[in-house]
């Protein structure tokens, strides 16, 4: 049996190598190469291990005819194109927890520098001064530590944290009260944080919901003198409105790991006062270089002798006979995910996954990772249906999965209930034709709808003449309508529409929607 063969193209602790070749794989480790040179070699390999050097591009994807699994020795997968690797069949692991406590520290590290001005310090005193009245520090014992995200690496802080006697204040919306006691810290909103915390470090991931969480209107809200950290992604914190607030000495300090442009050779904030950064250092030490270079060896390894998988980013744990036979089913799944991710408000601390009539004879697994991984990308853009289960769990979310053996009005059934701090909310779906997803019910609200590209969800009183106001209001800003799907509670009460549309739809749009006659919600929708 021919010994399937990796490549490792970036620098790497030799371990990884070791790893390879006791499992059964053939090694070569050649780096530094040009990308044109990567494409005219990865034609006979079996595996590609990589750091942050590599960029696996489309035309490196096509050119590598044999290729089974990339990984990613570390977390950040920016330097992968995962859809277009999905579409050639190839795995994209990543090793998500390798570098934590590196990263965790070095957040630390920061909130130490920033309390007591070392390196303005250190750069003045190694100038011939000797200005010990220049550098008025702060102590962190007793002060507030505000958490935004209170995962893996935010929970670590808040560990370290409180070992220096410090409060720790926590916003994540999938942190629930119970886990929140186990760690030891309060489970606040994110304005209640921004009003008490003396410092604030960042630990969640860059999506469309975090970018700019720390906007100016944020930034604004915060405690006077407060001192900022960030050592997750760069793009979540407004730059521009952080080095004014630093000039008018409402922020006090902050320290930036990342940017938004990376590398930051140049950048606005360099040279602001009580300003600290760092080069992207949060993953680098020697302890987590090593971990990370061994846990992608033995992920890897392990797929292409036994076909395990581990911390993949797009492959479901799926056996082959299941698969085709759950594939409908994980994309109705991941769509009503999707839905009530997008449409439940408040901190989230259940998840009900419910089967009935013939999806209850089915490998539950998947089909409740399909449902977390569209709930989740709301929050996260690297979580799919094998990650998404251990990140609720890793935030206290309460998931169940309940299978029924009644058959009701469909034929097979899946129902998706989460309950927040602000109720409890429901959406089922069902398949036509034991093939293509269809939502059923939306909030207690019979409807039948394809859930599929940009939508707008609106709530509105049901009455005459409002489906023409919206759609003129549509039609007169150029936005074609696709599908136009209605439900109600009772005549004259409350109704639902989804509509489909060609194109996202502005927020100015929305803005007016809202203010249409009978209106109570509008949402737009993305599937």
């Amino acid at each position: 049996m021919t010994k399937p063969k990796v490549l490792i193209s970036d620098k790497m602790d030799p371990n990884a190598a070791r790893i390879f070749q006791e499992r059964g794989c053939d090694v070569d480790v050649i780096t530094g190469e040009t990308p044109e040179e990567l494409a005219a070699r990865i034609g006979e390999y079996d595996g590609l291990a990589i750091r942050s050097s590599t960029t696996v591009t489309p035309e490196i994807l096509d050119a590598a005819t044999n290729l089974k699994v990339i990984g990613r020795a570390g977390i950040g997968v920016d330097n992968v194109d995962i859809p277009y690797a999905s579409g050639k069949g190839v795995v994209v692991m990543n090793t998500p927890f390798g570098n934590s406590i590196t990263t965790a520290e070095h957040a630390i590290a920061m909130i130490m520098a920033l309390a007591r001005q070392i390196p303005a310090a250190d750069a003045r005193t190694q100038q011939g001064e000797w200005p010990k009245s220049a550098f008025m520090g702060v102590e962190v014992t007793g002060k507030t530590l505000g958490l935004i995200g209170a995962g893996n690496i935010g929970s670590i802080v808040a560990s370290r944290a409180l070992g220096l006697k410090m409060k720790v204040v926590a916003f994540d919306p999938f942190l629930t009260e119970d886990r929140a006691v186990e760690m030891g810290v309060e489970k606040v909103d994110l304005d209640t944080l921004l009003a008490r915390a003396d410092f604030i470090t960042l630990h969640t991931p860059l999506t469309d919901q975090t970018r700019n969480i720390l906007s100016r209107e944020n930034l604004e809200k915060t405690k006077q003198g407060v001192r900022i950290v960030n050592c997750a992604r760069g793009g979540l914190i407004d730059e521009a409105a952080l080095k004014d607030l630093l000039e008018s000495d409402h922020i006090a300090g902050a320290a930036l790991d990342v940017f938004a442009q990376e590398p930051a050779k140049e950048n606005p904030l360099f040279g602001t006062k009580n300003f600290i950064c760092t080069p992207h250092l949060g993953a680098s030490t020697t302890e987590a270089q090593v971990n990370v270079a061994l846990q992608v060896a033995e992920q890897m390894a392990d797929y292409l002798v036994n076909g395990g998988v581990t911390n993949a980013l797009n492959m479901p744990s799926l056996s082959a006979e299941e698969a085709p036979k759950l594939k409908p089913y994980m994309s109705l799944a991941e769509k009503l995910g999707s839905l009530v991710g997008q449409l439940a408000h408040g901190n989230l601390d259940k998840i009900s996954i419910e089967r009935e009539g013939a999806a209850a004879d089915l490998n539950g697994k998947p089909i409740t990772g399909a449902v977390m991984a569209g709930l989740m990308k709301q929050y996260s853009d690297t979580v799919n249906m094998v990650n998404a289960p251990y990140l609720a769990k890793e935030r206290g979310l309460d998931v169940r999965e309940i299978r029924h053996d009644r058959e009701g009005v469909y034929h097979t059934l899946l129902r998706v209930t989460v309950e927040t701090s602000q109720g409890a909310r429901s959406v089922a779906g069902t398949l036509f034709g034991s093939e293509a997803p269809r939502l059923v019910e939306i909030f207690g609200i019979g409807i039948e709808a394809d859930l599929q590209g940009d939508m707008l969800y609106i709530v509105n009183e049901d009455a005459p003449g409002f489906i023409g106001r919206i759609g003129s209001l549509l039609g007169e800003n150029g936005i074609n309508i696709g599908n136009f799907n209605l439900g109600r509670r009772d005549g004259g009460g409350e109704a639902v529409v989804l509509l489909s549309v060609d194109q996202p739809i502005p927020q100015d749009i929305v803005q007016k929607a809202c203010a249409l006659e009978g209106v109570k919600v509008v949402t737009p929708l993305a599937f």
